[in-house]
């Protein structure tokens, strides 16, 4: 059955976002060739400004390279999609896993905690309540490559016993959270700085104190405004994030 757009959001995304889904699940590997804006055009059925733009949003995604003589390819994995709560949001929404191909989480903990009045600030709690708190250890071809603490309002674990089980959440933690309580997750906010990293981001990475990493703070929220999710994290330098936007 040929592929169709829908009303709720605009076409070149939806067709962005599906091609997207083939690269991150595998079916369109690193290197293959990815349909033409004209081939793009006549499968849904859309003018070839908006293939176009459709080829356009997944170059800005950085999922897909020209190469003269070759074609338009899948993009190299170093330097494509992104690893901040965007780029999750967006895997997850593809694949139905919260990991790429490759990458290893380690559940460093998970259990419930009073909250610090910073996390209960972030969560919108008061300070002490309690929490869900998950640590992690990211690893690629078992380098670690980012630290992570996510907190989730303690209610969470009557309904979604998971997450105060050290183990991986394969869905992420946010999506498990918002399909437990029937709630959908229709946004995020995430704050990025590059920082010298200090003694315990050290010890995490393997990386020397004082060495640049990229710090993120996100929350992830339904529709409501709530927040569903907010987490911390520590990346080591050399990974390429890339995100996207709408000017429309």
């Amino acid at each position: 059955m040929p592929p169709e757009v829908t009303r709720d959001r605009p076409p070149y995304l939806q067709i962005a976002d599906a091609i997207e889904a083939d690269i991150l699940s595998g079916r369109l590997a690193e290197g293959a060739s990815v349909p033409s804006v004209r081939q793009v055009a006549a499968d849904w059925s859309v003018a070839m400004a908006t293939a176009t733009k459709a080829h356009g949003e997944l170059r800005q995604r950085g999922l897909i390279q020209a190469i003269p003589g070759v074609g338009t390819v899948v993009a190299s994995k170093g330097a494509s999609v992104g690893h901040g709560a965007q780029g999750r949001s967006r895997h997850v929404r593809g694949t139905g896993h919260i990991y790429r191909d490759g990458e290893v989480a380690e559940i460093v903990a998970a259990g419930l905690v009073p909250a610090a009045k910073d996390v209960a600030d972030a969560l919108g709690l008061v300070s002490g309540a309690p929490v869900v708190r998950r640590e992690r250890i990211t690893r690629r071809q078992g380098d670690p490559v980012a630290w992570s603490v996510s907190w989730l309002p303690g209610e969470l674990a009557s309904v979604a016993p998971e997450l105060v089980v050290p183990e991986r959440v394969l869905v992420g933690t946010f999506a498990l959270a918002a399909e437990r309580t029937g709630r959908a997750v229709s946004g995020g906010r995430e704050d990025v700085c590059a920082a010298p990293a200090d003694e315990e981001s050290s010890v995490r990475l393997g990386v020397q104190r004082g060495e640049a990493v990229l710090i993120s703070h996100n929350w992830y929220f339904d529709e409501a405004g709530t927040v569903i999710e907010y987490g911390e994290s520590v990346r080591r330098a050399g990974r390429w994030s890339t995100s996207s936007f709408s000017m429309a």
